[in-house]
């Protein structure tokens, strides 16, 4: 009688041991994870690459002009987060079909860039965010047969939102206002720049 009772008390103890052991196990190795990554946390942090359509409008300086037009095109850049802050910078290039002619005079912009810094507040897996930066493109004139055509340098800014799809793929809607520097053209005698608004939707890959 006392064999079995000391062996049922050995038993107990061995079970209570070893059912110690694995609670540790298991809320030690849950623990960091909670901890370091959120179940619920999205990242936005990493390169990314995609492409976008839009329409853009807006105006000749020293014309009456106003060329307005599909765009589309494709972008790539860099995010940072820290908590729900993030920042980075990002780079396009466009194509567009935007132009106006009044009276003999036609002016086009064939394509445009813009290199922008990001920053925005993330809603999990919803930015909100704002960008400023350099934009550059074409400005075209014709009239009568000739053509003249520069690609200056100006600057733009905007707003934007972006929604986490998955892990990797998210798409945006994104206003920009966009000023290409005015250039002297011989062919209208006049200083000629052309200013633009461009709402865009589009979708990125992250890596």
């Amino acid at each position: 009688m006392i064999r079995i009772a000391r062996a049922a008390v050995a038993l107990i103890a061995a079970g209570w041991t070893i059912q110690t052991e694995a609670a540790d196990l298991y809320y030690g190795s849950r623990a960091p994870y909670t901890v370091v990554q959120p179940l619920n946390g999205y990242s936005w942090a990493g390169p990314y690459i995609g492409g976008n359509v839009g329409y853009a409008w807006g105006s000749v300086d020293n014309s009456w002009t106003k060329p307005s037009g599909f765009a589309g095109g494709v972008q790539a850049g860099y995010n940072w987060q820290q908590g729900p802050w993030v920042f980075g910078l990002e780079g396009d290039i466009q194509a567009t079909s935007t132009d106006d002619t009044f009276a003999p005079w036609k002016f086009s912009n064939p394509w445009f860039g813009t290199v922008r810094g990001r920053g925005g507040y993330a809603f999990n897996n919803i930015l909100v965010y704002g960008t400023v930066g350099l934009a550059f493109g074409e400005l075209r004139a014709n009239t009568f047969g000739l053509t003249e055509s520069h690609t200056n340098i100006g600057w733009t800014a905007g707003i934007g939102a972006e929604v986490g799809l998955t892990p990797n793929w998210s798409a945006k809607v994104e206003y920009l206002y966009v000023d290409i520097a005015n250039s002297n053209f011989a062919i209208t005698g006049m200083s000629n720049g052309y200013n633009f608004g461009t709402f865009r939707a589009g979708v990125n890959y992250r890596f």
